[in-house]
C-alpha cells in the first residue's frame, strides 16, 4: 500500500511483535487496539490510504473533508472508538466499473475511516519489512548472487 516509508517508531513494533511471536511458538496476541489504536500506527495509516487516493464511501466523506474538519481530531476519535472497542465497520459501497468485453465488474468501496482501520491493523499484524540498508545492498547484487 502506497510506497511510503514505515516509520521508525512503527518498524520497532513490528520487529518486537514478529520477535514475540517466533521465541514463543505458543503465543498468542488476543488484544491488539492497544496497538492498531496508537497515534503514531493510525497517522502512518492515514498516509497510506491518502496515498492511494481513492473514492469516498457510504458516508460521503473524503480525505478533504477529513482534513477540514481538522485530522489531528479525526485520528483522535478514531483512536478512542478503536480503545473503548465501539468501532464498527460500516456498509461497503458498490458500484460498478465497465469491463473492455463491455461487461460490468463490481467494486466495493470502504469508507476512509475504515480503510484506516484496515491498513492500521495490516501493518501491527504484517512482519517487519527489511531495512533501507538491506533492500540497498541487495539492490547491487546481482539476481544470481541473491541465489
Amino acid at each position: 500500500m502506497g510506497n511510503l516509508a514505515t516509520p521508525k517508531r512503527v518498524q520497532k513494533l513490528q520487529m518486537a511483535l514478529h520477535a514475540k511471536a517466533k521465541a514463543e511458538a505458543g503465543c498468542r496476541f488476543y488484544v491488539l487496539y492497544d496497538k492498531i489504536s496508537r497515534e503514531d500506527i493510525l497517522a502512518h495509516a492515514y498516509a497510506q490510504c491518502r496515498s492511494n487516493k481513492g473514492a469516498p464511501g457510504v458516508d460521503g466523506q473524503d480525505f478533504a473533508d477529513i482534513e477540514a474538519y481538522g485530522l489531528e481530531r479525526w485520528l483522535g476519535e478514531l483512536a478512542l472508538a478503536l480503545r473503548k472497542e465501539t468501532y464498527r465497520p460500516e456498509p461497503i459501497r458498490r458500484v460498478f466499473i465497465p469491463k473492455a468485453n463491455g461487461k460490468l465488474r463490481p467494486l466495493g468501496i470502504s469508507t476512509v475511516r475504515d480503510r484506516v482501520c484496515m491498513t492500521a491493523a495490516m501493518l501491527v499484524l504484517s512482519s517487519p519489512s527489511p531495512s533501507s540498508s538491506t533492500r540497498a545492498l541487495r539492490s547491487m547484487r546481482s539476481p544470481s548472487a541473491l541465489a
